[in-house]
């Protein structure tokens, strides 16, 4: 089975349609998006919008095509559209919405988390601990959170962070699969450790909970993304961890060329591209 794999669009409707072009040229049964799917700084309407009037028609496109589109929403997507979302995806019957969830194609498992380790940046709607010793990073400002009355600050961000799950608890909250060499995780924070987790500015800020998982698991696959110029900065954006491939494709920011990955998950090839 070959499918193609991308994450980090933004809202960034032309690198969507690239992606359906790809994924037509290339003859792939599915096609993977790892998540942060909506508009940046566009309001809590432009990201409703963009789910209504964008992403409902453009989902219709794979229907039609009869390919296979597996995805979820990412940490700068708003959490107060999760239930919008799902409901869009279910009216397509090639759309899965993958969040927290386990899907079957082809004999393969794909089993998706979009729950991202705290990071300086106000918007906390998918932030959790990495673990029960996580240290926080120094913060840009009072946390918060989506409503459907618009965004609230958190008095103490760190104290209500210490009520949630931690990465490491969400992981193991996960669906498992039956067999996990044919198995295939869609989790948008990538681990650390590995090369697919380095910032602009050096810091590497990847999951110590989520590499211990892969390491005990050992899925055939991961997929990972979040940290859109680590391929670049780090040069890598290809590792295994024992018998794991694991993979971080990078994204451009909006307006830039579309970067995604072929990979024929039988033979485990893999196929960087951007165009």
């Amino acid at each position: 089975m070959r499918i193609l794999y991308l994450t980090d669009l933004h809202g960034d409707s032309a690198k969507y349609g690239g992606a359906l072009e790809a994924a037509r040229c290339e003859g792939v049964s599915a096609v993977v998006n790892g998540g942060d799917m909506l508009p940046r700084g566009s309001g809590i309407g432009g990201q409703e919008d963009f789910i209504r009037e964008f992403l409902d028609p453009h989902f219709a496109e794979f229907d039609r095509e009869g390919i296979a589109y597996m995805t979820s929403l990412g940490n700068d997507d708003l959490r107060i559209f999760d239930e919008l979302f799902d409901d869009v995806c279910s009216e397509h019957p090639s759309v899965v919405n993958l969040a927290q969830r386990r899907y079957e194609l082809d004999g393969f498992e794909f089993i998706g988390m979009n729950w991202v380790v705290d990071y300086p940046f106000r918007l906390k709607d998918r932030c959790r601990m990495d673990n029960d010793d996580y240290e926080f990073q120094e913060q840009l400002g009072t946390g918060i959170l989506s409503t459907s009355d618009g965004f609230v600050e958190l008095d103490d961000w760190f104290e209500y962070a210490r009520t949630l799950p931690t990465i490491e608890q969400e992981l193991s909250a996960l669906i498992r699969p039956r067999d996990a060499s044919r198995a295939v995780y869609v989790v948008h924070m990538p681990p650390s450790g590995l090369g697919l987790d380095r910032c602009g500015h050096g810091p590497r800020v990847g999951s110590d909970a989520l590499r211990a998982f892969i390491e005990r698991e050992q899925p055939r696959l991961t997929l990972h993304g979040h940290i859109h110029e680590s391929p670049e900065a780090a040069g890598e954006w290809r590792a295994r961890l024992g018998e794991t491939v694991c993979i971080q494709p990078g994204q451009s920011e909006k307006g830039g060329p579309l970067t995604w990955v072929t990979i024929d998950v039988d033979e485990m090839t893999f196929e960087r591209h951007t165009a």
